[in-house]
């Protein structure tokens, strides 16, 4: 039963909630890196194309926004899908937002320990390290997110909102400063806000796949609902909240940067081969050490995000653990800590097995790492949207197939409108197929939602156990009274 044995301490304000979405979402690294997925197919108009982005991600944190003011639990859409869909689409998406959780902890420990490389390499103290370095640095990350995430919850959501906070605020100084420059070198221009004459319209809707990918765990918060103090408030809050400064962010600093690195062709191509966006305005427009500072800052976000992935699987875990899902010892509370510690450590080490295995898939290539972060990222994202679907066909049929008389009937239209965009976005990703070593991606991303779906077929009395569990759960239930 859910009430019995520790339970998980509640004792998060909204802020607190906050840290764990925006460090997943991680606004500063994205910033960097994902505006260069984009150029080739939309050209100037990053911005707009983050602006389009941004509206469909509104449309999908509707249904996040829906469920969380009606259920709190760890589980997140594991518990959320379960309530609204039944315990086999529940566990599949319970499945998926673990895979997604423990991949992105891999992409964002990698990301952290390249960042981390690229400072000592550029401040002069390790003149051109060798790539293979980075695997030991993603293992002294992984014991550091591990200590972090088994420390009560406060005290790592606490770090999660200073890390990234501190990381953010640099990145905006130097989008302002750089604003003011080009300003005074008559180059501010508004026209990345509008396609280039030559470009079809139509391409701002492959770029839209970047700009989405960069807002993966805005709903992490989600997973914080029984450990939050007010969960039916805060948390659509913290939710709704990190997708709007998300919008917001990523549109402002992509104008910047656009501007930055010139509209000209010449330009757009510097953009899309840089190393590092803000580390190179940064050198150009101040000086050399501040470059070195945002890759040291770029560095510290990634194990922020890296730090909320695995918070928000251990939870996860532990929910699936308690359900009688996975081996009851990773439901264990740590009565001082008050923290899923058992979780916690499965979490951490299968990061670690993963993150090995791909390094030997991919240990032919001249970058492993590098090839390691898209490959893990390709597969945490194509899992995610699978969960998102099913969680957005959750909302449509607990509000407007068992009519909700509280909520107005055409509200509908958000949430089929968020199918859309989820639907072409994995449509996008995965057509036309990839060949080669490429397809490892897509593959994987496909076993492990298979080997979710495969196993509540082939035990029916575990999916049992868990719907039973979910229906005494106290988050779930008495959501569904009131309804």
């Amino acid at each position: 039963m859910a009430g019995e044995g520790p339970r998980l301490g509640r004792e998060l304000s909204i802020w607190e909630a906050v840290g764990i979405s925006v460090a997943l979402m991680a606004p500063s690294m994205a910033a960097n890196i994902n505006p260069q997925g984009m150029v080739g197919s939309v050209g100037r108009a990053v911005p707009l194309t983050f602006a389009l982005a941004t509206v469909g991600v509104l449309l999908v944190a509707y249904t996040f926004v829906r469920l969380t003011q009606k259920f709190h639990h760890s589980g997140s859409v594991y518990g959320f899908v379960g309530a609204t869909l039944g315990a086999r689409p529940g566990v599949v998406a319970g499945w998926g937002l673990l895979g997604t959780y423990l991949f992105y902890a891999v992409v964002t420990s990698t990301a952290s320990a390249r960042f981390l490389v690229s400072f000592l390499d550029g401040t002069g103290l390790w003149d051109s390290p060798p790539d293979w370095i980075v695997l030991p640095l993603v293992g002294l990350v992984l014991l550091g997110v591990l200590w972090l995430t088994i420390s009560p919850i406060r005290l790592g959501t606490r770090v999660l909102l200073i890390v990234e906070a501190s990381t953010v605020a640099l990145i905006l100084i130097v989008a302002v400063v750089v604003l003011v420059k080009v300003s005074g070198d008559g180059k501010f221009t508004t026209s990345p806000f509008t396609v280039a004459p030559g470009t079809d319209t139509s391409a701002l809707f492959l770029g839209v796949v970047f700009g989405f990918l960069s807002f993966a765990g805005f709903e992490a918060a989600a997973t914080l609902g029984e450990e939050t103090r007010q969960p039916r408030r805060d948390i659509p809050r913290a939710i709704l909240g990190t997708a709007i400064f998300g919008g917001v962010y990523f549109v402002f600093v992509t104008w910047v940067e656009v501007m930055g690195f010139g509209t000209s062709s010449d330009g757009l191509a510097a953009f899309g081969s840089s190393g590092s966006l803000f580390g190179d305005l940064g050198t150009r427009y101040v000086g050399a050490w501040l470059g070195d500072l945002i890759s040291l800052g770029a560095a510290i976000s990634a194990f922020g995000c890296a730090l909320a992935c695995a918070v928000g699987a251990s939870r996860l875990l532990f929910a699936m653990a308690r359900d009688g899902l996975a081996p009851a010892p990773l439901a264990r509370v740590s009565p001082v800590r008050r923290t899923p510690i058992g979780a916690a450590v499965g979490v951490v080490l299968a990061a670690a097995v993963i993150e090995v295995l791909l390094w030997l898939v991919y240990r032919d290539g001249s970058d492993t790492s590098l090839a390691v972060f898209v490959a893990a990222g390709v597969i945490g994202t194509l899992v995610l949207l699978v969960v998102y679907v099913l969680a957005s066909v959750g909302v449509i049929r607990l509000l407007f197939v068992g009519r909700d008389p509280r909520v107005r009937t055409w509200e509908v239209i958000i949430p089929v409108a968020g199918l859309i965009v989820l639907g072409y976005t994995l449509y996008r990703n995965v057509i036309p197929l990839p060949e080669g070593k490429s397809l490892v991606a897509p593959a994987v991303a496909a076993v492990w939602l298979l080997v979710g779906l495969v196993a509540v077929l082939a035990a029916p009395r575990l999916t049992r156990r868990a719907g039973a569990a979910l229906t005494a759960d106290e988050g779930l239930t008495a959501a569904k009274e009131r309804v």
